[in-house]
């Protein structure tokens, strides 16, 4: 599942209805979306979607790339979004209690993506962060306002409420569409290696007590 900058914007991939491949169609999940993209607008393509995405594919573990540059201010991204929304999308993923594994990603204004990862650690740890950004090393980098959280950009969001609910309607459906979690064929599940380790102990145990008769 992707939400992403489409159009005019590098690489040029991930159009709505670049669904995936062979025994792979409609796996891929695309959302295509334009400039200005604000904390609202990414909340109401990422949830519903997640939400289904859960439902019908089941997954066992995720894999969450937070990458920085959706946020406002980035030097090469074009959203506009908060700290807080960009992390709701975490907190959201959490929420569903599967293993999660979390990585970083883009992000090209560096002062901001440190800001990132550091506060959605804390959201993954249900940790409290204070606002003021204690002295260190780099502090200088954080000026003027020495502050964690940003203050979106005074300017157009360019998805209209109508491209927002088309992108939304055209996800939902493909994924409605799906015959429902990959499988793969049951066996048998493999011991846990320290009963192995034990086991084999066990086993070394009894060869010794009997060549010591």
């Amino acid at each position: 599942f992707s939400l992403h900058k489409y159009g005019d914007f590098f690489p040029g991939t991930g159009h709505i209805k670049d669904t995936g491949a062979k025994e792979g169609t409609g796996f891929s999940v695309n959302a295509p979306l334009t400039s200005g993209m604000t904390d609202e607008a990414y909340e109401r393509i990422f949830k519903p979607v997640m939400d289904k995405i859960m439902e019908v594919f089941r997954p066992g573990a995720i894999v969450l790339q937070c990458g920085a540059d959706s946020l406002t201010g980035d030097r090469l991204g074009c959203f506009n979004l908060s700290l807080k929304g960009h992390a709701e999308c975490v907190r959201y993923t959490k929420s569903f209690n599967v293993p999660t594994l979390v990585l970083g990603g883009g992000g090209y204004t560096i002062r901001n993506v440190a800001r990132c990862w550091a506060y959605e650690t804390s959201v993954l740890l249900d940790t409290e962060l204070p606002n003021e950004i204690p002295y260190n090393d780099y502090f200088e980098y954080y000026a003027p306002d020495f502050k964690l959280h940003l203050t979106p950009e005074q300017r157009e969001n360019m998805n209209t409420q109508a491209s927002l609910e088309s992108v939304r309607v055209d996800l939902l459906t493909q994924l409605i569409q799906l015959k429902g979690a990959p499988s793969v064929q049951m066996s048998e599940v493999p011991p846990d290696f320290e009963l192995i380790k034990e086991d084999a102990n066990a086993e070394r145990e009894r060869k010794s007590t009997k060549e010591n008769r």
